[in-house]
């Protein structure tokens, strides 16, 4: 079941960025999408329309969004949380919007302040706005495998929430490993249960590399036939509400084993160094990609 072929959702401007503790200026946030944008990647995530006070990194998404210079090969998705988000993202011309809500009930109110039922109630009108606009909506689950604040979750828990999700309208759910926590014994006996009720096709993965376990079992859903896969530049991100979470997984190093297993995914090794190098030095640290840092070396 193992694809030809891994299509890469960038999520480095977006959930890589929102994490860090001083703000990154706008421009620098724009050049890097700027980067990625010749890589050959098709996706990238962007920026959020959130309120400057859940995430004050991204309060310049407007800016950010209004001054990329597209790619008319890439689409450009943006995370919205509520009505509001999404009105900008109508008047912004958005094309793909993610919404996103969690599999534990502590951690949906630690995340956006409801529980799981009213958050999907909130998404109605989202959703009603981005269907009237021709806007593609993206899902995400948090907390797929284990919550910092509940402990291990339920794999028939995740599967009916992602039912949920696609009647209301989403094409395609992301699993998110939101504190890393997963092993690819979790990845199985969760994918197990899942593609017995949802094709494979709207699913996708991604993984937090808090205990170095994220390429792994991106080897491991590859092998149910997952061929959509959430990476992020230089190993950005975490999870503002999730304590102990560290980056997500580099999009380089996901890159260099799809390269090894002969799977195509489009993209640029070279070109994606390149853009990981740029922002860790923006960030004035070194990358948390393991192929960056070896390019570096030689």
């Amino acid at each position: 079941m193992r694809p030809d072929f891994v299509k890469l959702i960038e999520v480095g401007p977006r959930d890589g960025l929102q994490n860090e503790k001083q703000f990154i200026p706008t421009e620098i946030k724009i050049s890097l999408i700027d980067k990625l944008s010749q890589t050959g990647l098709s996706y990238i995530e962007t920026t959020s329309f959130v309120s400057p006070k859940s995430i004050p990194q991204m309060a310049d998404a407007k800016e950010v969004i209004t001054h990329i210079n597209p790619n008319k090969d890439v689409t450009y998705g943006v995370l919205v949380p509520n009505v509001q988000g999404m009105q900008l993202a109508i008047a912004h011309q958005v094309k793909e919007i993610s919404i996103f809500t969690t599999v534990s009930e502590t951690f949906c109110q630690k995340n956006i302040n409801c529980s799981i039922t009213e958050s999907l109630e909130r998404y109605k009108t989202v959703i009603h706005l981005a269907q009237q606009n021709n806007i593609k909506i993206r899902g995400y689950i948090s907390c797929v495998v284990g919550c910092p604040y509940e402990g291990k979750m339920s794999p028939l828990a995740v599967t009916n929430l992602a039912e949920t999700l696609l009647k209301m309208g989403c094409y395609q759910i992301s699993l998110g490993d939101t504190i890393g926590i997963a092993t690819p014994g979790d990845i199985k006996k969760l994918l197990y249960v899942i593609t017995a009720k949802i094709p494979v096709k709207k699913l996708a993965v991604h993984f937090h590399d808090t205990y170095g376990q994220a390429l792994v079992n991106i080897y491991e859903a590859l092998h149910w036939g997952i061929a959509t896969v959430d990476t992020s530049v230089a190993g950005l991100g975490g999870c503002p509400y999730a304590k102990g979470a560290s980056g997500n997984v580099a999009t380089e190093d996901v890159i260099y084993m799809l390269n090894g297993l002969d799977i195509k995914t489009g993209v640029s090794l070279d070109a994606m160094r390149e853009a990981s190098i740029f922002i860790s030095e923006q960030l004035h640290r070194p990358p948390y990609s393991k192929v960056t840092v070896a390019q570096m070396k030689e």
